[in-house]
């Protein structure tokens, strides 16, 4: 099991919203560290028995051991939960909104551990809650563009400050495309080995237009133009357009930008005036969800010129 570096605040904050989690107790003690990815449910340490208890996990108190811990008289009760709580373990989450025991509030006080709650049951909860640390351990960097997700394809802005890269995502909300994140987008990369995209915490749902200013995104065009988080597909890699620049006609020569390991497809494009770069963009990420899908135009293409000039050579 690798060894994390996750505080109990960071794994709330991320697993709140999905797992609808509350601290019952222990607000001020949040920093407590989660070493280990794994959730574990201590059904046999509250029996008293903690070889190879895996302390560095969350702890979660389902049915099973609600009900084993309220079949104790309260003397013994309180000394099982003593044992558990002495090995310093992260915190303890309640399932299906259960409330705590008095004894475990006094354990948590003594030394010093959050208690939260969830109404999940404790399948689910396990399920969504390591997913959550999932993502939070997982390798990730802040790059400097604009995301937006686009019929299903995830499409990342790049270019000089000031080419237009916000007013390109402007024109594209307009168009009923949703925005991930404007000018500084959070990449990580998953277990399966996708580069998920999405906005800093502080930035998330703003975006900044030159001349007029911040704006709440959600708020002039409605909540479905903005979307949490999404895949990356495509990098699209905006350029002041240069006369002497030889640029891709025919779209035969690949390109891909390294994120995190990963290489993922990207386009060039110039900018220049009179082109509707939101246009192209548009078009730019529909032909890459077709190359995913095993249609290829321009490989097409290019066979069916190869076959023509071959049967007339042979004519």
């Amino acid at each position: 099991m690798s060894i994390l570096e996750i505080s109990v605040e960071q794994f709330y904050e991320a697993a709140r919203d999905v797992c609808g989690l509350e601290i019952v107790a222990g607000a001020k003690h949040m920093q407590r560290v989660i070493r280990e990815g794994a959730i574990n449910r201590p059904g046999l340490a509250l029996t008293g028995f903690f070889q190879h208890f895996p302390k560095r996990r969350v702890q979660v108190i389902g049915l099973a051991e609600n009900s084993y811990l309220n079949s104790l008289p309260p003397d013994q009760r309180k000394e099982r939960l003593g044992e558990l709580f002495r090995r310093r373990i992260p915190c303890v989450v309640l399932t299906r909104n259960r409330h705590a025991l008095p004894e475990l509030l006094e354990c948590a006080a003594e030394f010093n551990i959050p208690i939260l709650k969830s109404p999940l049951i404790t399948n689910r909860f396990i399920n969504d809650a390591t997913l959550a640390i999932e993502n939070l351990a997982a390798p990730s960097i802040k790059y400097q563009g604009t995301m937006i997700a686009l019929r299903g394809i995830g499409v990342l802005m790049e270019g000089a400050p000031g080419i237009g890269k916000s007013e390109t995502a402007l024109a594209l909300i307009e168009r009923g495309h949703s925005l991930v994140s404007d000018d500084l987008t959070v990449l990580r990369r998953d277990s399966t080995g996708a580069i998920i995209g999405s906005a800093g915490d502080m930035t998330r749902y703003h975006m900044e237009i030159r001349g007029l200013g911040i704006i709440h995104v959600p708020s002039l065009f409605g909540v479905a133009s903005m979307r949490r988080e999404m895949k990356l597909d495509l990098v699209v890699r905006l350029e002041h357009f240069n006369p002497e620049h030889s640029y891709d006609r025919t779209g035969l020569v690949s390109q891909t930008e390294t994120l995190l390991g990963v290489e993922v497809p990207a386009v060039t494009i110039p900018v220049a005036a009179g082109r509707d770069i939101a246009h192209v963009i548009e078009v730019a990420a529909l032909n890459q969800k077709l190359k995913q899908l095993g249609h290829d135009a321009a490989k097409e293409l290019d066979e069916k010129l190869v076959q023509t000039l071959t049967r007339r050579v042979r004519a």
